[in-house]
């Protein structure tokens, strides 16, 4: 399902075509480098980089006799070669095509990936900027815990999300990593001069050290930065899905003109789409383990890893994009509702305020303990009361707890100690002002001046 909406672009990078023309451009780049270093002539590298083409279907004929995919691939394009094909392929193993082809690709892919990132967090940005002072209530336990603005929100996505970009940029010069040093990595029948002219030429660095393969702490490390970035984009979705419960509604996906959200009930409107994205990005992660469990390769390697990576590798990549331009136009046409996040957050009649009455006590001489288990009791009529069906504001507006507060005359008296005025130091704690004062600091810090 997921291949048939991706990007075209990144299909491209992982269908049959796109692997063996990359093995074609290895090759190439081998000749090349045996040219520039004397042993293959100019007019049989010329020929060869110049005819050297595969079949697909010629490919596959040969494999079904050789069982051996490369061999059928080089087999394929001497065809298409004079006496020159006797260079193709010279003095190099199968995993040198291979690995050094997949860097290509996976190089390829990721800095779309990068690309996709820096998209998604130009949109959480501008969310950002447009609800910096939209108040809502934080939640912890999924309970009620203090004021906050829907601008933080999005800042802490664009922060984290920003990590990971800084993850894969890392990640992209560890997998740009070529190998042409032969069997079993000795360079015996290759020179180490012809290895970095290849990867050169290729765009890549030649590793330092490989056997007949390039290391797959690599791989794991890419899977690992998809899998971590998956999972703060899942983290995303499930907010969004949290926001849009009925009982919250205080965001919710865009809904076009003549969607549909069931086929039994016409009022639905459904998360689908961060739903879906929750689902991709499970998958993602998946793809994870099997990565770290191809670092563990017999000896100097065996082929364990190979029907492993046919998989993970398009998938991987292909799932991550879909998955990034999903989540990149969902919160760019996310509906945000202000009145409802107020709403919401003068729901418990004025319990958000606590903290700020518990912290002026021990100003007044009290103990911690004491102040908590004033400040407490009364938070407590408060949801009893709410149980009860009182309303969470009188008709002056003041909160329940606000109300409860005033009419403790012990900690309106000891509030009043020093000649201070308790019931007005209780009214002055009871403002918005107070949790959203530094909002204009974190934004700084975030996104800079």
């Amino acid at each position: 399902m997921v291949e048939r909406y991706a990007r075209e672009e990144m299909k491209k990078l992982w269908d049959m075509n796109a692997k063996y023309s990359a093995w074609l451009e290895v090759e190439k780049a081998l000749v090349k480098g045996w040219n520039t270093l004397g042993l293959i002539p100019d007019c049989d590298c010329k020929k060869i980089c110049e005819n050297a083409k595969f079949d697909i279907a010629r490919i596959d004929e040969i494999e079904a006799v050789t069982k051996h995919d490369l061999i059928a691939f080089t087999t394929s394009v001497a065809e298409s070669l004079g006496e020159e094909s006797r260079w193709f392929h010279y003095g190099i193993t199968s995993s040198d095509t291979i690995d050094t082809a997949v860097a290509l690709q996976m190089r390829d892919s990721l800095k779309i990936i990068i690309e996709d990132v820096k998209a998604l967090r130009e949109v959480i940005k501008k969310r950002a900027y447009e609800h910096k002072d939209t108040l809502m209530v934080g939640r912890s336990h999924g309970i009620h815990g203090e004021p906050i603005t829907f601008g933080l929100v999005c800042a802490i996505w664009y922060d984290e999300i920003g990590r990971h970009l800084q993850s894969l940029e890392s990640t992209l010069e560890v997998i740009s990593v070529g190998k042409i040093s032969g069997a079993m990595g000795n360079l015996a029948h290759t020179p180490i001069e012809l290895e970095e002219l290849v990867c050169a030429n290729l765009g890549l660095k030649a590793a330092p050290a490989s056997n007949q393969v390039i290391q797959r702490d690599r791989y794991a490390r890419l899977m690992t930065d998809l899998a971590l970035l998956a999972s703060s984009c899942e983290k995303i979705a499930v907010e969004i899905r949290h926001l849009q419960r009925t009982e919250v509604y205080e965001a919710e996906e865009y809904f076009s003109q003549g969607q549909k959200g069931s086929s039994a009930m016409p009022h639905k409107r459904n998360p689908v789409l961060s739903e879906n994205i929750t689902g991709l990005c499970r998958v993602i992660r998946s793809f994870a383990l099997p990565a770290m469990e191809n670092v563990a390769l017999w000896h100097e390697r065996d082929i364990s890893h190979s029907s492993v990576e046919r998989f993970i590798l398009p998938d991987g990549f292909i799932t991550t994009d879909f998955m990034l331009v999903r989540l990149t136009s969902l919160i760019d046409k996310l509906v945000v509702y202000p009145k409802n996040m107020l709403k919401n957050l003068n729901l418990t009649g004025g319990l958000v305020f606590s903290q700020r009455i518990l912290l002026e006590l021990p100003k007044c001489g009290v103990s911690r303990e004491d102040a908590y288990k004033i400040v407490q009791r009364n938070a407590m009529k408060v949801w009893q009361s709410l149980q009860e069906g009182q309303p969470a504001l009188n008709a002056k507006g003041e909160s329940l707890y606000l109300q409860y507060l005033l009419a403790d005359s012990e900690l309106v008296g000891l509030l009043s100690k020093n000649g201070g005025n308790g019931e007005q130091i209780i009214r002055d704690r009871f403002e918005f002002a107070y949790y959203t004062k530094n909002v204009d600091s974190i934004f700084k810090r975030v996104f800079g001046k």
